[in-house]
């Protein structure tokens, strides 16, 4: 239990910003399965963009960070390759 007026505040605004990670990172996780369960290459496209914006915008407001967003946009982003490049062989 915080003993201090200002040791309360950060109690209710670590609370309120947990949550509000948490929904962050939840989207990005629908988003990324999404993506990975996707076999159309347009729907992949369009799926590839949605993630890219949503890992910027966690990267942006700290929620994730920088490099790991980078690193997870770039597996993305192959995994998008792939699929484009499977659907002008067929």
């Amino acid at each position: 239990m915080p003993r201090h007026k200002s040791a309360e505040k950060r109690a209710r605004q670590s609370v309120t910003r947990a949550l509000r990670n948490r929904a962050a990172k939840t989207r990005i996780k629908g988003a990324t399965k999404e993506l990975r369960q996707a076999t159309d290459p347009e729907q992949v496209k369009k799926s590839l963009v949605e993630c890219t914006s949503l890992l910027d915008r966690a990267s942006k407001k700290s929620v994730m960070h920088r490099r790991t967003v980078d690193r997870t946009k770039s597996r993305l982003a192959r995994l998008a390759n792939k699929v484009a490049a499977k659907a002008k062989q067929q």
